[in-house]
C-alpha cells in the first residue's frame, strides 16, 4: 500500500470481447449506484451549477451507468443536457449503447483519451468515475491536461483512496459474491493502483492545476473538482 501499483488490470485490454466485459460493467454499475459514485458526481454538477443546453462528457465511460444516472437526474429537474460517453474499448462502447437505448440525449464515441484527443469534441463539463487509477503517473498528468484543454467550465473526477482496509474488504466481497476471475483480480488491484491524498496533490501540481477542490467521501473515495475559472 505504500506506493501505487503499475500492474495492468485485465480490463485494461481494449480487445476484450463483450461477453467477457459485460458482466464486469454490469457489476461496476451496481457498485457505483450502491456506494455513492453517481451521487458524488451529481452533487458536484449541482454546485457548478448545470443549466439546460450544457454538454457533459464522460471520459472512460465504461458501461454508461454514470450518464444514465445523470440523465435521470436531469429529467427530474427538467434539464435538457447533451451527454456523451468516451471509451477506448469497443466492447465497452457496445455495452453502453445497448444499456442506454431509449435515452435520446446520450451518445457514445470510441476514442483513446490520451492519444485521440483531436477526435473528442469539447464539453462544458468532463466527468469520470473510477477511471484515473488506470493510468500511471505520467499518463495521469497527460489525461488531466487533455481534460483541462477540452472542458469549458470544469472537470469532476471520483476515484479510490488506496487503503489497506478497502483492499482487504474488496478481496472479501469479490470472493464472497462472484467467481468472475476478472472481478476477483481487478477489484483489489484497483485499490493498489489508487491514490493517497499527497499523491493527488503532487500530480495536480505537476499538471499545473491550481484551481480545484479535493474531498474525501465514504467509502474510501476521492472527489476532485477542477474549475476553469
Amino acid at each position: 500500500m505504500k506506493n501505487r501499483s503499475v500492474v495492468p488490470e485485465i480490463m485494461d485490454d481494449f480487445d476484450l470481447p463483450t461477453s467477457e466485459i459485460a458482466p464486469v460493467l454490469t457489476g461496476l454499475g451496481k457498485v457505483n449506484s450502491w456506494f455513492g459514485g453517481h451521487k458524488s458526481i451529481i452533487k458536484a454538477l449541482e454546485k457548478f451549477p448545470v443549466h439546460t443546453g450544457y454538454s457533459i462528457s464522460d471520459w472512460g465511460c465504461g458501461g454508461g451507468d454514470a450518464l444514465i444516472a445523470i440523465h435521470k437526474w436531469a429529467t427530474k429537474n427538467k434539464l435538457d443536457l447533451k451527454l456523451t460517453g468516451i471509451d477506448a474499448a469497443p466492447a465497452a462502447i457496445s455495452f453502453a449503447r445497448s444499456a442506454s437505448a431509449g435515452f435520446h440525449n446520450i451518445d457514445y464515441l470510441q476514442a483513446d483519451v490520451i492519444n485521440n484527443i483531436d477526435k473528442i469534441k469539447p464539453a462544458d463539463i468532463i466527468i469520470n468515475n473510477l477511471f484515473t487509477h488506470h493510468f500511471d503517473d505520467e499518463n495521469w498528468i497527460k489525461l488531466i491536461k487533455n481534460m483541462q484543454l477540452s472542458a469549458q467550465k470544469g472537470i469532476i473526477i471520483t476515484d479510490l483512496h488506496r487503503h489497506w482496509l478497502l483492499y482487504y474488504a474488496v478481496i472479501a466481497i469479490t470472493h464472497a459474491f462472484t467467481r468472475n476471475k476478472m472481478v476477483r483480480n481487478d477489484g483489489p488491484l484497483s485499490v493498489k493502483r489508487a491514490f493517497k491524498k499527497r499523491e493527488l496533490v503532487a500530480l495536480l501540481k505537476a499538471a499545473q492545476i491550481i484551481n480545484y477542490n479535493l474531498t474525501w467521501h465514504w467509502p474510501f473515495r476521492w472527489a476532485l473538482v477542477i474549475y476553469k475559472s
